[in-house]
């Protein structure tokens, strides 16, 4: 059974690329579109990673990662960012929200697939 990747992404383009370089590796790709979403969709799914964007509608993706981190079901998925935020002092503000790694936009494929298969394996070796 491929693992489960939750992809938390509001720009459809993004989120399209993202999903399609992580079904060509053999991830099952589940969508949210804001930091609710997210919550929701984790909670059903019980994803084995979670790629969020930060800058979202909504809730955004700092304080949907503060709930996810904060939930004892869920608090053990690692969550990187992958956003825009890429200044100074971004990085930090997300592990201090609960990001597990970081990943600036725009992100090159081999850089996702590098990041998703350091937290999770190959795509379709899950154990769960």
């Amino acid at each position: 059974m491929p693992k489960k990747i939750l992809v938390v992404e509001d720009d459809a383009d993004n989120r399209r690329i993202v999903t399609k370089v992580l079904t060509v590796e053999g991830y099952a790709v589940v969508e949210a579109i804001d930091g609710n979403q997210a919550l929701e969709k984790a909670r059903a799914e019980h994803p084995d990673l979670i790629l969020m964007d930060l800058a979202l509608p909504n809730m955004d993706g700092w304080e949907a990662t503060r709930q996810i981190k904060a939930d004892r079901t869920l608090q053990d998925i690692p969550v990187v960012a992958l956003t825009a935020f890429a200044m100074r002092g971004d990085e930090e503000q997300a592990r201090a929200a609960g990001c597990d790694d970081y990943i600036p936009k725009p992100a090159r494929p081999m850089v996702i697939r590098a990041i998703v298969k350091k937290y999770v394996g190959a795509g379709g070796t899950a154990e769960r």
